[in-house]
């Protein structure tokens, strides 16, 4: 049985930048990390963004060249996934029969789509967007598409309709919610992209529920609505979340359900067994709330977290949170988390198209949404980082740089 003094499961952002920080900080020991992907560790927000476009080709998105994990002595088992954990033995099982131990095992596996759950969900021609294969299926198909639908109004069906309005193809957009990215912004927000989408051609439309999908010769060719109508398209893309990647943690007796427990040092309750990003379930500070956080921001910091750990230099995850999504001429950064705020001020007028959006709970800034505003997005992180008070007048004038109430 092979043995690895550090076992990285999951080549995404936050098992790459695991390996990478503990070699940088000096670590000497063995050290592996299993993907279930062929490819080595890539960026996945480009995913929906410039690569679908066809603006950026795969080698500029891989997190590191190839050659680097060879070099740096971190051995790859891509293609592998991991179908049981032993923590008493310290071991688990690939899924072609393998038993590897360790010393110390990194959970890194993010999550896969949520798949819809109406009839027809299984036909051909309905794509997600989560690995590098996902788009390129999709890719190759974009020659013979005239028509796609878009279900589910977050971050990922509004990056994708931007790139397929900008190829030309007819896009309907279709939320179950009474506004898009209702989750994870405030409404003005969301009814600025609500206008920016419709006024590119899509069809946006909200409070509308999917009832099943039909198709020909086994591919998907339209899509069923609550209110008795159907769109026929070419492709159909479901951007509706992702199920974390935890199954075999969770059937090891970590403590979890919507992910896998984490403390302040990601550690599970299990020994020696961290988590670490999409997966990892944990207190939140700036959400005041258990959650998952799905972002790039979430798996480096606690990539760190885990590296200090295992270097014997603990140091507890409190990060800020921080997002963007790229969308026509539009560039969204988010810092903090809106979510349970009581107030907020528009700064700025939307018109412009440049623009932010401040939330405040119990007069402290919690969070800023900000729209090709990327001075507000810099100056406003010390304002969510420092808890700051500040009256809804002064955050509103544009004469007043945020810095300065920091």
């Amino acid at each position: 049985m092979q043995q690895f003094d550090i076992l990285i499961v999951g080549a995404g952002h936050a098992g790459a930048q695991a390996a990478i920080l503990l070699r940088q900080k000096g670590y000497a020991g063995s050290l592996a990390i299993i993907g279930d992907e062929p490819d080595y560790p890539y960026e996945r927000p480009p995913l929906s963004k410039d690569y679908f476009a066809g603006e950026k080709p795969f080698e500029r998105i891989m997190i590191r060249p190839a050659g680097f994990w060879a070099e740096k002595n971190v051995t790859m088992m891509l293609g592998q996934r991991v179908t049981t954990v032993d923590p008493d033995a310290h071991a688990v099982t690939l899924e072609d029969g393998t038993r590897l131990s360790y010393g110390s095992l990194i959970w890194a596996t993010g999550g896969r789509p949520r798949a819809l759950s109406c009839p027809g969900a299984d036909l051909a021609g309905i794509h997600a967007v989560r690995n590098r294969a996902d788009v390129d299926h999709m890719m190759a198909a974009l020659d013979s598409v005239t028509r796609v639908a878009v279900i589910g109004g977050g971050y990922i069906g509004l990056e994708a309709a931007a790139v397929l309005t900008k190829l030309g193809k007819k896009v309907v957009l279709l939320e179950a919610l009474d506004r898009v990215l209702a989750r994870v912004a405030g409404e003005p927000i969301s009814r600025f992209y609500e206008t920016a989408h419709r006024a590119e051609g899509v069809d946006l439309r909200t409070s509308i529920s999917v009832t099943a999908i039909s198709g020909e010769n086994g591919r998907a060719s339209a899509v069923h609505l609550a209110d008795g109508s159907h769109l026929p398209a070419d492709m159909i893309i479901v951007g509706i979340g992702i199920v974390p990647a935890v199954e075999p943690l969770i059937a090891a007796g970590a403590s979890g359900d919507n992910g896998v427990l984490v403390d302040d040092y990601c550690r599970t309750s299990l020994p020696d067994i961290y988590a670490i990003g999409d997966c990892a379930l944990h207190d939140n500070r700036h959400a005041n709330a258990r959650i998952r956080l799905e972002s790039v921001q979430n798996a480096n910091d606690q990539a760190a977290v885990v590296a200090q750990c295992l270097m014997g230099e603990p140091a507890p995850y409190h990060a800020v949170p921080w997002f963007w999504s790229n969308q026509y001429d539009l560039r969204l950064q988010t810092v903090g988390l809106s979510t349970g705020h009581d107030d907020l001020v528009l700064r700025g007028t939307p018109e412009s198209r440049s623009f932010s959006v401040i939330y405040l709970k119990q007069g402290q800034v919690i969070a800023l949404d900000c729209v090709n505003a990327t001075r507000d997005y810099m100056h406003g992180r010390k304002l969510v980082q420092n808890a700051v008070t500040a009256s809804p007048e002064a955050l509103a004038d544009e004469t007043i740089p945020l810095k300065t109430l920091a």
